[in-house]
């Protein structure tokens, strides 16, 4: 199980307690996220691929069935390509990993959060009491949040400023999500505002026989708001293909 970005394994518990009567699930964190060791490197997604081929060969398990969210769904449909004969099949919740340019433009505002300066800090400290008083304390917390989520996975700020431009864009998978052949049940919710619906379409149309299913009322924190509704997609998935 893969979680998806500013994630960790825990994202995956109330899923991992429906599911484990059924399945063996073991939950990963990526590198540079959660308890796994965070390296002074540049992050992308060939390293994410080779970590998760690492553990897998450390836990002496030749092939299983991949579940990744968002940013892990990227890693995990990644991972099939490089590793097709390791994967026996790819549960894909709300994927990223599929281009998008206007992601771009849309978090370039965000730009000053990746900054490693006191200054920012200070910045949103003092924006506070003004955001109080404008009604708009809950936006500058929320800011504050991912601004401290950053500072702390250095992973997450590699890779969000290694592609803040359309042009650096070069290791999304649609392009060759053609070649899979395993099993894939995509899955997302009508409400998600992060991922959007179409990349999740370009999933399922572009990989074989794969199937699309739409959670209704759903946004995009799949794992930890709907567990029961994953469950009960993945549940059978995994047992028509026993």
């Amino acid at each position: 199980m893969l979680h998806g970005f500013l994630g960790d394994a825990t994202n995956w518990l109330p899923l991992m307690a429906l599911m484990e009567p059924h399945v063996r699930c073991i939950g990963l964190d990526l590198l540079g996220f959660g308890d796994s060791s965070k390296p002074p490197i540049r992050y992308d997604i060939a390293q994410e691929v080779a970590f998760v081929h690492q553990v897998l060969a450390a836990l002496k398990i030749e092939s299983c069935y991949i579940v990744g969210h968002s940013f892990g769904g990227w890693v995990g449909a990644a991972y099939a390509l490089a590793y097709p004969e390791a994967v026996k099949g790819l549960l894909l919740a709300a994927p990223a990993g599929i281009r998008d340019d206007s992601f771009c433009g849309r978090y370039d505002h965000l730009r000053p959060l990746l900054w490693r300066t006191p200054a920012v800090d200070w910045a949103l400290k003092l924006a506070k009491p003004i955001a109080s008083i404008i009604g708009q304390r809950p936006a500058v917390d929320q800011i504050a949040w991912f601004r401290q989520e950053l500072m702390a996975q250095p992973a997450a700020c590699s890779f969000l400023l290694d592609r803040l431009r359309p042009e650096d864009a070069i290791d999304t998978v649609e392009k060759e999500i053609y070649r899979l052949q395993v099993p894939t049940l995509v899955i997302t919710g009508d409400r998600d505002e992060t991922i959007p619906l179409w990349h999740s379409q370009t999933y399922a149309n572009e990989i074989s026989n794969a199937q699309l299913a739409v959670i209704p009322n759903a946004d995009h924190a799949l794992p930890q708001k709907h567990a029961a509704e994953l469950a009960a997609l993945i549940v059978p998935f995994l047992t028509s293909k026993a």
